[in-house]
């Protein structure tokens, strides 16, 4: 039955303290995000709680009766139930959707490159507006899923596509904050062969085979920044820095960036015959997948070990080298060479190595850097996939959207990221510099740790470490 103009308006007091509750927060929301155009939608709230022009709740009027009430001529219960359920669910869908765009998600340590800070197995919670949450870039997409659903198809519509814009935020990134952000070299993505990522199958292979074998790597295909995988490092150098890798040692503008307390190297430990027991790796904190021992006669000729002895190849911090070097059944110590680290970043156009690297310049937003013959294929990834500019070198001239160019004013400030465990680590060494649009957020504290070396019931959950700072 249709309502009178009265009648609309006639409701309970309390409708109308929701009423204005929810369109202050509302209007709060709109001027974070600033674009007041959503402003349109406010009468959509005041609906919603008093003049009910639009029935939202259609669906409640096939509620059966209760108990002491009178019967219903449109009782459904089925409809009912089936309605009550899609509704809570779709609330649900929405209010995720929201908390995880804006202010934090779940994220969970997939790999040893942060230890000893952070462990595999770590859950983390992170803050989306400890530097600012992202709008995201694609709008349409399935809260939960970063980007593909586990049956194959994209989480994601790809249009609309929206620019890079970041909200206010409490804080700016500082010198080594653990920071999670999209994987830069996740732009283009070979779908079946995801890891190692596709420019460095493109230096193994030639980038000629890549996009030729179709049954080998899959098809190739582009993701927006947001829908690329999150990957978690510390900062190690901001934007205006000079860093240079000198023997593993960092330095920032000249001077050197000591060691964080759990930073770890590989080293190959040979021991006088003897084996390495379980409980002493167990008492080193070192997991089962990084326990290896080493067979290779021609690596171990190359590293100078003997063949006749037990040789294990293991990630250690400064203090578990020292606890080995005090065993008597510890024979000698070497440091993985960088050798075995692979090419690296920018790929192919340099010497530099996981262990020597730089020095490099990190730009920041609206300043203007030199672009020459030597740090072009530095700050050609940048320019060209991030900032979205055509940028070229050729007859030894740089050119920038097809003008001669010597310099180039960037949009966008770039981080250095590495992990804890550097030589178990994918990082900016190898990738490049992390742009601002690629933050996501900073972890505040684990909520959960799994230990999958462990049984359950014995020491399967890492209770030590739960609602402990994920900033170590």
């Amino acid at each position: 039955m249709n309502m009178s103009i009265k009648e609309r308006f006639d409701k309970p007091r309390k409708q109308y303290i929701k009423a204005t509750i929810w369109g202050i927060l509302y209007i709060l929301f709109i001027a974070w995000v600033g674009n007041w155009w959503w402003l349109l939608l406010l009468p959509l709230i005041f609906d919603a709680f008093v003049t009910n022009y639009i029935p939202w709740d259609w669906w409640k009027k096939y509620k059966p009766a209760g108990k002491g009430e009178p019967a219903n001529p449109q009782a459904n219960q089925t409809l009912y139930k089936i309605c009550s359920w899609v509704d809570a669910i779709v609330f649900a869908l929405v209010a995720v959707y929201f908390i995880n765009l804006y202010l934090f998600q779940n994220y969970q340590i997939p790999s040893s490159s942060l230890e000893k800070s952070l462990l595999t197995g770590d859950f983390l919670y992170v803050s989306k507006a400890a530097y600012g949450p992202r709008v995201p870039n694609t709008p349409l997409s399935f809260p939960l899923v970063q980007h593909t659903f586990p049956w194959g198809h994209k989480s994601y519509i790809e249009k609309p596509q929206w620019g890079y814009r970041r909200l206010a935020g409490m804080e700016d990134i500082q010198r080594e904050q653990i920071v999670v952000f999209n994987f830069p070299a996740g732009d283009t993505v070979c779908q079946k062969v995801q890891n190692p990522d596709y420019y460095t199958l493109c230096q193994q292979y030639g980038r000629d085979m890549v996009w030729s074998r179709p049954d080998v790597f899959g098809e190739i295909i582009w993701r927006p920044v947001d829908r690329r995988e999150n990957y978690v490092k510390r900062c190690v150098g901001l934007p205006g820095d000079t860093l240079q890798i000198i023997d593993n040692q960092i330095y920032i503008n000249g001077e050197i960036l000591a060691d964080h307390e759990g930073v770890q190297y590989n080293y190959f430990i040979q021991t006088n015959g003897n084996t390495l027991s379980h409980k002493l790796f167990d008492e080193l904190g070192i997991s089962k997948d990084d326990r290896q021992i080493v067979n290779n006669p021609q690596l171990i000729t190359f590293l100078g070990l003997s063949t006749d002895k037990s040789i294990y190849h293991l990630p250690l911090t400064k203090a578990m080298k020292q606890n080995l070097e005090n065993r008597t059944d510890i024979d000698t110590i070497v440091i993985e060479p960088a050798e075995l680290s692979g090419h690296a970043y920018p790929w192919g156009h340099t010497e530099w190595t996981r262990d020597n690297y730089g020095p490099i310049y990190l730009p920041k937003r609206g300043e203007t850097v030199e672009i020459n013959a030597d740090n072009f294929w530095f700050y050609q990834h940048c320019i060209h996939n991030y900032e979205l500019q055509d940028i070229q070198f050729k007859d030894s001239t740089v050119y920038i959207n097809g003008e001669k160019a010597n310099n180039y004013t960037f949009k966008m400030d770039y981080y250095w990221m590495m992990g804890d465990n550097r030589h178990n680590s994918a990082d900016s060494r190898f990738w490049g510099p992390v742009p601002e649009d690629h933050i996501v957020g900073r972890p505040r504290f684990i909520w959960l740790s799994i230990d999958k070396d462990k049984p359950w019931f014995k020491g399967h959950i890492r209770w030590n470490r739960l609602f402990t700072s994920a900033q170590k």
